[in-house]
């Protein structure tokens, strides 16, 4: 059985040098790319709903996104477990199917008038948890579907998919909610869970499915074998740090400023929608950036370059006044810089931990990293709306943009901001009592996908 960095797949056929010429690859560009704009607008969608119909309180809204981050902090490890045992493909087509179902009764519900606080909770509950086992299945099914050294244009094309979903999610989910209703904006939303549905199931190449435990216990003694992994691992246990760094921040912001925008700029639903989908842009151009200056400079200086430039240029926001004709061209430029500077980082991380990564061990490095870097979210949601209702929205955005930059500080003060423009090699996982060699050092038996 041919391994994930040869040129030959399981079935026998070479794997196309290009990735745009793999028609498995391109399914799962388009079914990730649907994927994302399913969740891009849902995420805009259910927060405008609570604002600007249900009239929430920045409390109120803390704890709807605190509710749909929750999950990754609950279930990202178990998740990890769980996809190293089962075939991706399967994962993803099964989450795409409940977030269709979930996001089309927000709006069967919201066109007959049902679509309450209560109803949104669960709803945003519903969608969160199937997007972590939808993101850990994605991102471990792509090293089973290129060659290592396709991993950063394979992750360059799947961050630029995410980026178009930047583009196209808030800007449409905004336009819908505001010119439309909710609803509407909802069923837009499960289409796109649908489309993606359509796409990933009709990839060909087939995986074997993994050996199943025996034992109920199996679970925890794998999640314990992720989590000292990436501990030991020095790049891996600083992108950990600092993406918590980041997420708790960067949750903390969104929160206030999706107050900020239309109560204290006075913006429309449409205003805001194009304000946040102008990261998609900015972050397009940094998927091309990110295939390239890398091997010019460094990953290490393009990681800490790119998070200071897209995590301090959100210390601009607090400044603005005025009439949106002023206002929105500049938060246009700044969500721009942002988008640059975290997609950036985002493709370069991605290689580094996939590189890193013994095959066996995907599922379970990717949810260990989502858990510890992603697991603070819910709690930054719920600081921000604290924040906002006691200091204000204009102090409680500077106080929270200004704890962005903790992150490119951990990883200035780390060996990560050492990497060179080469990647170090997999490390091979120590054995464990009653498993196969095989499955411990990232190989796979005959019959499995690379």
């Amino acid at each position: 059985m041919p391994s994930a960095s040869s040129a030959v797949s399981d079935s026998g056929r070479p794997v196309p040098s290009s990735l745009w010429r793999d028609s498995d690859f391109r399914r799962l560009w388009v079914g990730q790319t649907a994927s994302q704009l399913g969740e891009h607008t849902g995420l805009v969608v259910l927060p405008l709903f609570a604002v600007l119909t249900l009239n929430a309180s920045a409390t109120q809204l803390g704890v709807l996104r605190a509710v749909g981050q929750a999950p990754i902090l609950l279930l990202a490890l178990f998740v990890g477990a769980w996809v190293d045992r089962w075939r991706t493909r399967t994962v993803m087509v099964l989450t795409d199917v409940g977030r269709t179902l979930a996001l089309g009764a927000a709006a069967v519900a919201g066109l007959f008038g049902l679509l309450g606080l209560p109803a949104l909770f669960v709803i945003a509950f519903a969608i969160g948890a199937l997007s972590v086992f939808f993101d850990v299945a994605y991102q471990a099914s792509l090293v089973r579907l290129v060659r290592r050294d396709q991993l950063v244009r394979g992750n360059s094309a799947l961050e630029g998919s995410r980026s178009a979903a930047q583009i196209g999610g808030p800007a449409l989910g905004g336009a819908l909610v505001s010119l439309l209703s909710a609803p509407i904006a909802a069923a837009v939303g499960a289409l796109f869970f649908a489309l993606s549905f359509l796409s990933i199931r009709r990839i060909r190449r087939v995986e074997s499915a993994p050996e199943r435990p025996e034992r109920p216990s199996w679970v925890w003694r794998r999640i314990h074998e992720g989590l000292r992994f990436v501990a030991r691992d020095t790049a891996l246990r600083t992108v950990c740090l600092a993406s918590a760094a980041f997420q708790f921040s960067f949750t903390a912001v969104m929160t206030v400023y999706l107050l900020f925008l239309p109560r204290e700029l006075h913006l429309s639903g449409t205003a805001v929608g194009l304000a946040l989908a102008a990261t998609g842009p900015g972050a397009l151009l940094g998927s091309v950036l990110a295939a390239r200056l890398p091997n010019r400079f460094g990953y290490g200086p393009v990681l800490v370059a790119g998070a200071a430039l897209g995590d301090g240029v959100f210390l601009c926001v607090p400044a603005l006044h005025g009439s949106s004709a002023v206002t929105v061209p500049a938060l246009l430029a700044v969500s721009f810089v942002f988008g640059v500077g975290g997609q950036l980082v985002n493709v370069a991380v991605m290689a580094v931990r996939q590189t890193v990564t013994p095959d066996g061990m995907q599922g379970r490095v990717a949810a260990t990293i989502t858990f510890v870097g992603m697991g603070l979210s819910p709690l930054g949601s719920l600081f921000g709306g604290f924040l906002a209702a006691e200091w204000g929205l204009r102090t409680s955005l500077l106080a929270t943009a200004a704890g962005m930059l903790l992150s490119p500080v951990v990883m200035a003060l780390s060996p990560l901001a050492r990497l060179g423009r080469t990647l170090p090699a997999a490390q091979n996982v120590p054995l464990t009592a009653g498993r196969s060699k095989a499955h411990e050092s990232g190989s796979r038996p005959s019959g499995d996908v690379e």
